[in-house]
């Protein structure tokens, strides 16, 4: 992920630094496992564990004639080891996925706790948004189109359910990548004993995979990369909203709009729902590493390495991206502008339109079969305001009146009150108010 979207914590856990010194730790936690076994001198357990980790740049210098990143990174980490005998006992009988999957499992569960984190918090900003809004009337639309009334927190507290659920598969999903192997080449425990493997995962909190074939199996990583993917989409959810929100012919909505910024190069006017269109933008870069990290699962008998140059880009680009996405989706909703007013006009708007299903089922209170005598009857007003811009009720009372109906002015007057809508909202933001 290029620099202008990349955080200093998530950057820091898909650094190469940070991957280094993962690898030294994996390394020496095996080294002295083998050490309380009795499988390895002990003396040389301090040297290996006082050695400074490689840099990145030492690594790749050797890289280019080893053609091969973990012997070269063992070989820079031997020039630091004093004396460099002790090194000769480092990755003893391992085989480089046991360093690479045991330290990429470490990665993913930190990237994680950085999500979760941000989660939270965003969950919360959603939560309140919507506590303070449940009383801020706005009609509901489909398709685009004005459906009936509704209020602005009903909106954003499915949002923020859904941000939750999203969540609570990304700690599932957590789950199911804190897993290592340390099982030697071709997964047989051959130069290895499986209490190395137990020990080793006990001191870093991970647990060991029921079966390695070299490699851990991708269905772990590849449920991973899909809940960032269903997080990141509903992140996009709530800029869809917005986006439409801010649209001149609407104007409900407003994002933040700092002093100094300019909204055109050409057109001083424009305040444009730039926040909105970036996580739009970036949901796509998290789904598109779904099906690359998928095909991870299926490799050539015990391993390949077709999964590891795909890893190597998709996992630190999908969590750097859900990383600023969580970020700029806080800031965008802990500064939205809420035009209440605005919404009520937009409400307004049609001439009363939005009550017909009330006024539907108050014609069949009343006597009229629904398909054959009150909706016809209804859709006769209800396009006639649309085509004439007439009120609605007051073309209903003219078609009522054409059928030799009465319709009692109280009753109208009840079912055209937009409050009534969202009354039973009540027990919905009484369950908001308890997520946590």
């Amino acid at each position: 992920m290029i620099e202008r979207y990349t955080l200093p914590e998530m950057g820091r856990v898909w650094s190469d630094a940070h991957k280094y010194e993962l690898w030294c730790k994996v390394e020496t936690l095996v080294l002295e496992a083998h050490a309380e076994a009795g499988t390895v001198p002990a003396d040389a357990v301090p040297p290996v564990r006082a050695a400074a980790p490689p840099t990145p740049e030492r690594v790749a210098e050797i890289e280019t004639v080893t053609q091969h990143d973990v012997i070269a990174f063992l070989s820079a980490w031997a020039d630091n080891t004093e004396p460099r005998e002790a090194a000769r006992w480092v990755h003893h009988g391992m085989t480089s996925s046991d360093l690479l999957d045991t330290a990429l499992a470490l990665q993913l569960v930190e990237a994680s706790d950085v999500l979760l984190e941000k989660a939270d918090r965003l969950i919360a900003v959603l939560r309140d948004h919507a506590l303070e809004h449940r009383h801020t009337l706005r009609v509901g639309r489909t398709h685009g189109i004005h459906g009936e009334p509704d209020v602005w927190g009903h909106r954003v507290a499915d949002f923020a359910f859904g941000v939750a659920r999203g969540r609570d598969r990304l700690r599932a999903a957590r789950e199911a990548v804190g897993v290592m192997a340390i099982s030697g080449a071709v997964g047989t425990y051959s130069n290895i004993d499986p209490a190395i493997e137990r020990a080793v995962a006990e001191r870093l909190g991970l647990r060991p995979a029921d079966v390695s074939t070299q490699v851990v199996l991708r269905d772990g990583i590849s449920e991973w990369v899909s809940a960032l993917a269903i997080l990141g989409t509903l992140l996009e959810a709530i800029a869809l909203e917005v986006r439409h929100g801010q649209r001149t012919e609407v104007r409900e909505l407003w994002e933040p709009f700092g002093k100094g910024q300019k909204g055109s190069s050409a057109m001083p006017h424009k305040k444009n729902p730039i926040l909105s269109e970036r996580l739009a933008g970036m949901a796509r870069i998290v789904r598109a590493q779904i099906v690359p990290v998928m095909e991870g699962i299926p490799l050539w008998h015990e391993r390949d390495i077709s999964h590891s140059s795909t890893e190597r880009i998709a996992l630190p680009d999908a969590s750097v991206a859900l990383d600023y996405m969580l970020n700029l989706t806080i800031r965008l909703m802990s500064g939205l502008v809420v035009d209440a007013d605005r919404m009520r006009a937009n409400l307004e708007s049609t001439g009363g339109l939005i009550y017909t299903s009330a006024v539907l089922l108050e014609l069949v209170g009343m006597g009229l079969s629904r398909d054959d005598e009150a909706y016809p009857l209804t859709q006769r007003a209800a396009m006639r305001t649309w085509e004439t811009g007439v009120p609605f009720r007051e073309t209903l009372r003219e078609e009522a009146a054409a059928a030799g109906l009465s319709i009692d002015e109280a009753r109208l007057d009840e079912v055209c009150r937009p409050e009534r809508y969202v009354e039973r909202l009540a027990p919905m933001f009484e369950r908001l108010e308890k997520l946590a």
